[in-house]
């Protein structure tokens, strides 16, 4: 128990660590001011960024769900951030949580449909994660107020003149950066979650060691 009990809390460790490196690279500045313009961005980051960590960790305990569990630490860390910075009298819409909880499910599901296939999860699950994380998060957007306004009219004291909020021009490099987000993604997903599972061999590796 006491093994199983330090997987799982290693888990939250590091989910903790992945959400903060969203806070300070892929929340605030992509997701929330650069939304529009640098979405197919902010799509392959995340992605890869949750499939590495999921793969990782449901891999390492071979309990499907584990993905799911990966996710939902992440998202309720970074709404306790949005809280934060509601607290200091930013608006409600000021931050936008990604929705990572559905992609990781379907990462589960791959693993758990395939009889624990690791070769299944990493080309399935990886496929999956890229293809519905852009689908999921531009729901999401479109279902609060235009997130650049909210950037233009608060601006962040700490923020550096070359990350300044832009003007979207939509249409002008690409016509659905839903359909490029999903497509690059799903791309670089599957390679990433290898990554991941042989980041899992090599731990196992060491811990035998």
């Amino acid at each position: 128990w006491l093994r199983r009990t330090t997987h799982y809390l290693f888990i939250v460790v590091v989910a903790v660590n992945s959400t903060l490196l969203t806070i300070n690279a892929g929340d605030y500045i992509f997701y929330t001011d650069w939304a529009w313009t640098s979405f197919v961005v902010f799509s392959i980051s995340q992605s890869t960024m949750l499939v590495v960590g999921a793969i990782y960790y449901m891999l390492f305990t071979g309990v499907p769900g584990t993905a799911t569990y990966y996710a939902t630490i992440m998202t309720i860390y970074t709404w306790v951030a949005k809280g934060a910075w509601f607290a200091l009298g930013y608006p409600y819409d000021f931050i936008a949580v990604p929705v990572w909880i559905p992609s990781a499910m379907l990462l589960d599901l791959s693993y758990w449909a395939t009889r624990r296939n690791k070769h299944a999860a990493i080309l399935i699950g990886g496929t999956l994660v890229g293809l519905s994380l852009p689908l999921f998060n531009m729901i999401n957007l479109l279902t609060i107020r235009d997130p650049l306004e909210m950037a233009f009219k608060y601006p962040r004291p700490t923020l550096p003149p070359y990350m300044t909020p832009i003007e979207p021009q939509v249409g002008k490099f690409y016509n659905s950066p839903v359909a490029l987000g999903a497509g690059a993604g799903a791309v670089l997903s599957v390679p990433i979650a290898a990554l991941g599972a042989k980041l899992n061999t090599w731990t196992y590796r060491w811990m035998a060691a």
